[in-house]
């Protein structure tokens, strides 16, 4: 069976925010594991390059059509289910890595944590950790830990 790591993060980004989802999604993809994501532009796509650079296989879910996913996306889920969507990238993914992000994101790292999931923050939201009853988050602002931290997470 495959191992999946999410990459979740917003769907326009910064050059940096590029760079940063494009190399963990290279790394990702480098160490044979699936990468799944919400399959639009932004952390999304980049990610999914980097993995797809890497030999590696993406899974978009989308929030409608498959006519959506980005290029990268070798196996596109449409779903029409707008952001409900987010719960479905959370269940398809063994640990998630959160990349800057929105409200979206938010939502994504919330549902990964009450289903007990590891979460790496790459430059993400900043939470209380004491308030986290489920789940592990995890900040780092480098790409190799994240994926390193996501791999022991699979372990």
């Amino acid at each position: 069976m495959w191992n999946t790591i999410g990459v979740i993060g917003g769907s326009s980004c910064g050059e940096n925010i590029c760079e940063l989802a494009y190399r963990v999604g290279y790394l990702i993809g480098k160490n044979k594991v699936v990468l799944v994501t919400g399959g639009l532009g932004g952390v999304m796509l980049h990610a999914s390059k980097g993995a797809k650079d890497a030999g590696g296989i993406t899974v978009g879910i989308l929030p409608y059509g498959k006519e959506d996913a980005n290029p990268y996306v070798d196996i596109a889920i449409p779903t029409y289910f707008g952001l409900a969507r987010n719960h479905l990238v959370v269940r398809a993914s063994d640990v998630l890595i959160a990349i800057d992000g929105y409200v979206g994101t938010l939502s994504e790292i919330s549902f990964a944590l009450n289903e007990g999931k590891t979460v790496i923050s790459l430059f993400s939201w900043g939470l209380d950790e004491k308030r986290i009853t489920k789940g592990r988050y995890i900040k780092t602002d480098e790409p190799e830990e994240a994926v390193k931290l996501a791999l022991e997470a699979l372990r």
